[in-house]
């Protein structure tokens, strides 16, 4: 189940929703205002979670590979 932040633009109200939740939310306050324009910024969190984490892993397998890189220099340098 994915979780949601919802802001209205124009108070700033910040909501924390699940998905089930946030369709009944939009269904009653509705999406767009009368000219059109969308009133809530919708931010998915389980999404930017995952992506923060992915990122998190790529810095610690690039860190990896740098320390086994720096390694092996040294153990090479060692045996010679």
């Amino acid at each position: 189940m994915e979780n949601f932040k919802i802001v209205n633009k124009t108070t700033g109200m910040t909501v924390f929703l699940n998905e089930k939740q946030k369709e009944t939310f939009l269904k009653i306050n509705g999406r767009f205002d009368k000219e059109g324009q969308c009133k809530y910024d919708v931010y998915n969190l389980t999404k930017e979670r995952t992506e923060r984490i992915n990122k998190m892993l790529d810095v610690l397998a690039h860190s990896c590979v740098v320390g086994a890189s720096i390694l092996g220099t040294l153990i090479y340098i060692q045996n010679n």
